[in-house]
């Protein structure tokens, strides 16, 4: 359904442009999914507007008013009939120019360049920064971003409540910084920017394998950040990066929309314009200084996109990069990926050993591709039953559609391995 359809692809960028009309996080959020309802009954009588983002955002900003206006008494304070007067006023005044408004590219940038700014304000914890911003910007539910920070829903969701009120209670004003303060937020924007590249690139959950609209997003934000901050060679790393991973968008799916592995791709199909764009920029942020996280990880990256069939990948040169990169930046998943990249370098009887001492780390319990890689590494060692049991476990914890057929077909495969050993016995 379209209307579905304009929600997957604008909700971020109507609630950011609301955010800022109304000054709530909340109300914002409230109005908008009352517009979505208004569209899904109207629509369909009278036709999709031509500026849907538009005629959402002009009738959330009309509920916004009707919502406070409902929710004020006769004894309201003051400054709540203030709010609703100038709401009113603001409507009057927009009302002519919002469709001219929402159609300008740089109009809804800013709009979102605001909100991942007033989300990564100093105020907030880290994690709090990084899951606001996903939760508003980029639609995610709290769930979908537990996963991401491998913690309890509960915890999400509660974490969730308390930025928004600090948000409101500490007037944290929404706009970008100036640049003598910007460098105390650009670690989480960067973050923030990255994640919902991840998000877009490989979705938690749903039925698509990649959300071209997240990544599409997360790419345009990382040139304003560039832009803003052309001194800045991790973000220009940054960009990189997501350049160089998305320029195999393409190669990633078959016609059927089934996972294609990295080693199994077209790699005539890989986007040589942004290849070129992210070696590129690679080159000039590992000329800016000491290599950072991001820097690290565009150049494995870029190792990867010079390699034009997969024999030519230079693994022990990808071995030597997460080396670094653990040293700058460690966590789970990277040395997951270190155990990948060792097992391609050194065979997979080098890589099980280092998925060992991975399992019982807690932020890893409920990440599928833990038991995935295991399962990748017994079957490459021939040994069936043993990849079965880890392509059933990790099948129990994968959420995504496209993940669960992958791992299901590999699973079948094991089995029938398995019952032809038995057969020859």
């Amino acid at each position: 359904m379209d209307v579905e359809r304009i929600y997957r692809e604008e909700s971020g960028r109507i609630l950011a442009t609301l955010i800022r009309l109304l000054g709530s996080f909340d109300l914002a959020e409230e109005v908008m999914q009352e517009a979505f309802a208004a569209a899904l009954e109207q629509w369909p009588k009278r036709g999709i507007p031509d500026n849907p983002r538009a005629w959402l955002v002009s009738t959330a900003h009309h509920k916004a008013v009707d919502t406070l206006r409902r929710r004020s008494r006769f004894d309201s304070k003051r400054e709540e009939l203030q709010k609703i007067a100038e709401l009113e006023q603001q409507l009057s005044e927009s009302e002519a120019d919002l469709n001219e408004d929402m159609l300008r590219p740089d109009a809804v940038s800013d709009d979102r360049l605001r909100l991942i700014f007033t989300c990564c304000h100093p105020a907030l914890m880290l994690e709090a920064q990084v899951a606001l911003t996903l939760r508003t910007l980029c639609g995610l539910s709290a769930e979908e971003i537990a996963r991401a920070f491998l913690v309890p829903l509960a915890t999400m969701a509660q974490r969730l409540v308390r930025a928004k009120q600090k948000i409101r209670d500490a007037n944290i004003p929404y706009q970008v910084p100036p640049i003598s303060e910007l460098a105390a937020r650009l670690d989480a924007v960067m973050l923030v920017v990255y994640l919902v590249f991840n998000e877009g690139y490989s979705a938690s959950s749903g039925d698509a394998t990649i959300r071209r609209e997240l990544c599409a997003e997360a790419i345009r934000l990382a040139r304003l950040l560039c832009e803003l901050l052309s001194a800045q060679s991790e973000s220009r790393a940054l960009l990189a990066l997501m350049l160089l991973h998305d320029s195999r968008r393409t190669a990633r799916e078959d016609g059927d929309g089934e996972v294609v592995l990295l080693e199994e791709q077209d790699r005539s199909l890989w986007d040589s314009e942004q290849i070129r764009e992210g070696l590129g920029l690679v080159e000039s942020a590992l000329r800016g200084g000491a290599a950072g996280a991001y820097a690290l990880q565009a150049a494995i990256a870029a190792i990867h996109a010079q390699a034009t069939r997969p024999e030519e990948t230079d693994w022990k040169q990808i071995v030597a990069l997460y080396e670094r990169l653990l040293r700058v930046q460690a966590s789970p998943v990277v040395e997951l990926n270190h155990a990948a990249a060792v097992a391609m370098a050194e065979g997979p009887a080098a890589g099980l050993r280092m998925l060992d001492r991975l399992e019982g780390k807690p932020e890893l319990r409920d990440y599928y591709l833990l038991p995935a890689a295991r399962g990748d590494l017994l079957r490459r060692l021939q040994q069936w039953t043993e990849a079965a049991l880890a392509y059933r476990r990790a099948l129990v914890l994968a959420s995504n559609d496209a993940a669960r057929s992958f791992l299901l077909k590999r699973l079948a495969d094991m089995e029938a391995r398995v019952r032809r050993g038995v057969e020859k016995a």
